[in-house]
């Protein structure tokens, strides 16, 4: 691993987010380079979904950064926090659009300060509009994507995803315009806000289930396992388990029948073509699984690569990340914790010719590296004392 400068080192960047979708966007940039100070309210923050900061999710999501603790409600505080956004390139932020009004660090006040500064909100619904004031959290945007009503077996009811995809997408949405506003900046050297929200991430995520209502004015339904319209894609038992095939093509449906010893459906008639087969996908799912109910899930993966059909087993969490080519691929990276030990956190999916991402620190400890970035704005260590024993940092 080299030590060559990562492509976003020359930038700082304020990072006033909590819980998932302002971290994740935070972690994107910290693990290109960029030096993200995490502002912490006094005594550091609950973490992560099980409230400890030595959980998984918050030693996952803070990596390469630093801490500062800070006071924001008082006005050394705020003053501290001015003198870092003068100096900084980025801020992010995911409060409630209200409270950074209140705070006094909002992007209109900020931007006098420093008319460069990128300054990036994440929030449920918007900074404005008749939802702006409402708490946004993953599921409740969820359900007003339009997710949880094509999520699940049809028939079933609403399905929340099994992870935090509106968190997830939005954090990295965000971090994706934050790149394009310090792209711009080149040209114009100015900043500008960039926002996005839970809700619209979704929506984006969506894609073509959302394509369909607009462009067509069809509303999608829960289709299952099954792909809405691509026949037969979906999940299949086998001998031990299941396997997943995704056979939606013509010429993928002909190799399917080949490999599974079933050359006689591809003349019949129900199953002719793509329309054909969606009108009887039932009976045709029910003929694809007493075949492959005669093998196992590795006879089938094996035997259906090599026929050019797309499948994969369908893992537990565990078996994900002992699969040799996830190994391979090195998503799992160990990190050295001086308090928790030898851990594995979840690297970036990134891949780059020349360039890698790297560890550089661990999850900080609240406030860890508040000395040395006050000293870096030239605060003397007597001042810094004072800060500390008045509870300012």
């Amino acid at each position: 691993m080299t030590d060559a400068p990562l492509p976003l080192s020359k930038y700082k960047v304020l990072d006033l987010t909590r819980a998932r979708a302002g971290p994740t966007a935070a972690r994107q940039l910290a693990d290109w380079g960029a030096d993200v100070i995490k502002i912490e309210m006094l005594g550091g923050e609950g973490g992560g979904f099980d409230g400890h900061r030595d959980s998984a999710d918050f030693q996952n999501l803070h990596r390469n950064k630093r801490s500062l603790t800070l006071d924001l409600k008082s006005e050394e505080g705020r003053e501290i926090f001015n003198k870092l956004a003068a100096a900084s390139d980025v801020i992010l932020e995911n409060f409630r659009p209200d409270v950074k009004h209140r705070l006094g660090i909002d992007y209109e006040t900020i931007r006098v300060l420093n008319p460069r500064i990128v300054y990036g909100s994440i929030s449920g619904f918007g900074q404005d509009g008749p939802y702006a004031k409402r708490p946004g959290v993953d599921q409740i945007a969820q359900g007003m994507s339009g997710l949880m009503s094509v999520t699940g077996l049809p028939g079933q009811g609403p399905i929340r995803a099994g992870a935090a995809v509106g968190d997830v997408s939005a954090g990295l949405y965000l971090s994706i315009g934050i790149l394009l506003a310090l792209l711009e900046r080149e040209t114009s050297g100015k900043g500008q806000w960039v926002q996005t929200t839970l809700v619209e991430a979704l929506i984006a995520v969506m894609d073509f289930q959302s394509a369909l209502w607009l462009f067509e004015g069809k509303v999608p339904g829960q289709a299952g396992n099954n792909h809405p319209y691509f026949i037969p894609t979906g999940t299949f038992p086998t001998s031990d388990g299941y396997i997943n095939i995704g056979s939606g093509t013509q010429k993928s449906w002909a190799r399917l029948c080949i490999a599974i010893g079933a050359d006689h459906l591809v003349e019949r008639d129900e199953y002719r073509n793509s329309e054909t087969r969606l009108q009887n996908r039932d009976a045709l799912n029910a003929e694809i699984a007493a075949i492959l109910r005669t093998k196992t899930s590795a006879e089938w993966v094996s035997a259906l690569n090599a026929g050019g059909v797309p499948c994969g087993p369908i893992y537990k969490v565990d078996q994900t990340f002992a699969d040799p080519q996830v190994k391979h691929l090195g998503i799992a990276t160990a990190i050295d914790h001086p308090r928790l030990g030898k851990r594995e956190i979840v690297g970036q999916p990134i891949r780059m010719s020349r360039t890698q991402w790297r560890l550089d620190r661990v999850t900080p400890e609240a406030g860890e590296h508040s000395t040395e970035i006050l000293r870096d704005l030239g605060y003397t260590d007597d001042a810094i004392v004072s800060l500390r024993m008045r509870k300012v940092i």
